[in-house]
């Protein structure tokens, strides 16, 4: 498959009027296919999949098996062609400069018929994932993906700035490296003066230039007014986001002006690895601003295979969704996109740190000159165009190429291993590695994802099993185990990706779906299915606690089942995330000293099972729901070890806290209490965990002559009378073997209070896993998911679109655990 853009330029003869013109030559081009037989308009930036669509030659890719039945698009060769006039005589000007940001992905560019060029790298200025992955479809696109335009310049052009904020630990204060590229077409220097100005912290400073022909660099170095207090920028549920304005006059020779704006962000970050008093190996954590941070997160993978479709809202809905289920950051992952501008100045505005992958995943690559040459342009590329944002706090090189390598994954001859581990370490380290430290010295660089950091380095940049839990990050995965035994999970210092599978709701499905298709077990479902017997995984998980659905009816069965796998999901990755969280301060056989916890995967890129928490389209699963609570900044964690429960309380607060627990023991067939517990207050240190509370569970059971069966435990954190933290739980038991469970009957009464929805909810007798759907209504709910043990509760739905009372009551559909039985 190949791109060719052929352009066709008419000139016309008007003279310079400006230092500087542009043409833009976006919008409507023609796009022809390899033989001729389809022509049509389609716009630019976009593809050939979505050209298709929108003239209703295509149905929705998505739709079905439209993956394979569309397979045809990528396989055949397209021409994008432009007829356009050049509103000024390119003769008077030094240099022309046909510009494409992003071009998708082997091409060849003529002009007037002549080749100009050609491109096979869709991460230079001028997608692995494009291909399928397990949770993702095969769409190859083909298209004009960024901005096109052509511009045209005298004397010199300003092509591009950035800048770095550092912290001068010596002096104690701030400074600021800025970089301008400059193309200087004369053929004598330029001379003139660059003003600098952020007037909230009373920065103003003027510095002469001289700039010599070709493309050159200036380097400027600004110090911050001491006597200013800067504001730091801090991640989300650390402190504000405060950033300044910025302007750059550059008011060069001959009347040449140049100015640019910008938000500069102020803060530090260092990644910690140093030994830990009892424990073998190092830590690996982040300080932000000196402050350690627990990092909270998830993975995010690209927003839809059409890029077109990732507009400013798809962006916002799902990075606002980041922030109101607790989290602090996203990991980039490495085989997807360098994702657009917005998307880093959106996680800047919204204190969500980054975890930047560069895009190589799960595969060895070459490292051929050209190859090589290529990489050094995308990461220098990327580096220059990304390093202002404060949200970055890291750069990976890749996804699992350390681990597939060292781990075999290939099956390599291992013969030919130490040829592969040069041209990892060429890869990775000679090249990407001393492209990022000369362009950026203010965040890390680790090579890999997972990696044991500093131990690998000193193995020569691989270690023999990069999943040491006593070094770096680890990556893992367990379906067949159970994840209601936190002994199952990893006590590593980092855990950068883990997770469940689950299904989406049928909400989301029945967009791209028939009703032959509503089955767990149709075509469908298997086709949607691209992790192998994931579908199997998810019910042998769930069958491990729960029953399985019965009803008779197949669409009944069929939502039945996507339910629980929310449940058994959303459950999971609980339990997971809690064991991370609270093993944050303690070393317990010689691990620990957890200190991030980023699961996999945040967001969809089609309607499918996934490991997301996220549907396709923004729709919280149950997942995310929990994830709210899970990540919540003061959190009791709940756990049993040997026959002795345990809570502790877990803060990520900056200042010691004062609380007391609460817990209780309920019958499962009573909506009132057996018995309260209130502790003695306790004080939580800032940014630790702690044990609050622990009891055999022969004791807790003495209440209410309770089995393990019969009831349920649940707890929370306050100060007088005040609530601090939501209500957590603790099954005693599988709920398959819960006792005295009656068939709950929940009933909401729906009235409106100003931009949201009260839905105040009364149920006949308690309830797990409450599970709230208004279909298609696109929003959220304060609380979803939740173990209902008081008879009333009262939850808030907050809507995305306008909707009405009555569209609400119609839609809604309340769904509890015993309701699939």
């Amino acid at each position: 498959m190949c791109l060719r853009l052929l352009l066709l330029l008419a000139l016309c003869g008007a003279g310079p009027t400006a230092a500087a013109r542009s043409l833009s030559l976006q919008g409507t081009w023609r796009i022809r296919s390899g033989n001729g037989s389809l022509e049509l308009p389609g716009e630019v930036p976009g593809c050939v999949h979505m050209a298709l669509f929108q003239r209703n030659l295509i149905q929705d890719p998505y739709y079905r098996f439209n993956d394979l039945n569309y397979r045809w698009i990528s396989l055949d060769n397209w021409t994008y062609s432009k007829e356009f006039k050049v509103p000024f005589d390119v003769s008077k000007w030094q240099k022309v400069n046909l510009i494409f940001e992003g071009v998708d992905t082997v091409t060849e560019v003529l002009l007037n018929n002549v080749s100009i060029g050609n491109t096979n790298n869709m991460f230079k200025r001028y997608e692995q994932c494009s291909f399928s992955w397990d949770w993702g479809p095969s769409f190859p696109t083909q298209g004009i993906w960024k901005d096109v335009r052509i511009e045209a310049y005298n004397i010199c052009h300003l092509n591009f700035f950035t800048f770095s904020p550092i912290y001068d630990n010596h002096a104690q204060e701030w400074n600021l490296e800025i970089e301008s590229f400059f193309d200087v077409v004369s053929s004598k220097p330029v001379s003139g003066q660059v003003i600098i100005e952020i007037p909230k912290l009373q920065t103003q400073q003027t510095y002469s230039i001289e700039l010599q022909p070709g493309e050159r660099i200036v380097e400027l170095f600004v110090k911050i007014n001491k006597n200013i207090t800067v504001e730091t920028w801090w991640p989300h549920g650390h402190g504000n986001q405060t950033g300044y304005n910025m302007t750059i006059h550059f008011n060069l020779d001959e009347g040449l002006k140049f100015k640019k704006s910008a938000k500069v962000y102020f803060r530090t970050v260092e990644l910690i690895e140093e030994p830990i008093l009892g424990s073998p190996g190092l830590s690996f954590y982040f300080k932000i601003n000196g402050f350690p941070i627990f990092l909270k997160g998830s993975n995010w993978i690209p927003a839809d295979s059409f890029q077109d479709r990732v507009t400013s809202d798809v962006l916002l809905l799902l990075l606002q969704s980041v922030v109101d289920a607790n989290m602090n950051t996203l990991r980039v992952w490495g085989g997807g996109i360098y994702e657009q501008d917005e998307f880093y100045e959106l996680c800047d505005k919204l204190g969500i740190m980054v975890w930047q992958d560069f895009m190589f995943a799960c595969a060895l690559y070459p490292t051929d000159e050209s190859f090589m040459d290529s990489v050094s342009a995308e990461v220098a590329n990327q580096v220059r165009r990304l390093k202002s944002h404060p949200s970055i706090i890291t750069w990976s090189g890749n996804n699992e190429n350390e681990a597939a390598l060292m781990l075999n994954w290939y099956n390599i001859d291992v013969r030919h291993l130490d040829t592969y581990i040069r041209d990892y370490v060429r890869l990775y380290v000679e090249n990407i590695r001393k492209i990022v430290l000369g362009e950026d010295k203010t965040r890390p660089f680790i090579t890999s994802s997972p990696t044991n950091g500093v131990k690998s380095i000193r193995e020569g940049w691989l270690s023999p099993n990069p999943y040491d839990t006593n070094f770096g990050d680890v990556h893992f995965y367990d379906y067949v185990s159970d994840c209601w035994d936190w002994k199952t999970f990893p006590k590593a210092r980092f855990v950068s990706e883990y997770g469940y599978q689950s299904w989406p709701s049928f909400s989301t499905l029945e967009k791209v779906s028939t009703e032959e298709d509503w089955s767990y077990k149709s075509r469908f479902s298997l086709h949607r299915q691209h992790h192998e017997n994931g579908n199997n995984e998810m019910l042998l998980q769930a069958e491990l606690h729960f029953k399985l659905p019965q009803s008779t009816d197949p669409l009944r069965a069929f939502k039945d089942t996507i339910y629980l796998t929310q449940v058994m999901q959303a459950q999971c990755v609980k339990t997971e995330t809690e064991f991370y969280r609270r093993s944050r301060s303690e070393i317990v056989n010689r691990q620990g000293h957890t200190m991030g916890a980023l699961y996999w995967q945040l967001n969809d890129i089609w309607q499918a099972p996934s490991w997301a928490s996220l549907e396709y389209g923004g729709k919280w699963k149950m997942l995310h729901y929990f994830a709210q609570h899970f990540f919540a900044p003061l959190l009791p964690v709940g756990f049993e070890n040997q026959g002795v429960f345990f809570v502790y309380g877990v803060s990520d607060f900056h200042l010691d806290c004062n609380v007391t627990l609460t817990v209780r023991i309920h019958s499962w067939s009573s909506l009132k209490p057996l018995c309260s517990l209130v502790t003695e207050h306790f004080v939580i240190k800032a940014g630790e965990a702690v044990r609050l509370y622990q009891e055999p569970v022969s004791q807790l059971l003495r209440c209410g002559n309770c089995t393990r069966q019969s009831c349920v435990v649940s707890f929370y954190l306050s100060t007088d009378s005040k609530l601090l933290s939501s209500t957590n739980y603790h099954f005693l038991s599988s709920l398959k073997e819960a006792v005295g469970l009656h068939k709950a009957h929940i009933t909401a009464i729906i009235s409106q209070q100003e931009d949201a929805f009260v839905f105040d909810l009364e149920t006949s007798a308690v309830a797990p896993f409450v599970w709230l759907d208004v279909g298609s209504i696109p929003g959220r709910f304060s609380d979803n998911g939740f173990l209902m043990t008081e008879k009333k509760r009262t939850i808030l739905f907050y809507p995305w679109k306008l909707t009405s009372k009555s569209e609400l009551e119609q839609s809604l559909h309340v769904t509890s655990l015993t309701d699939i039985y």
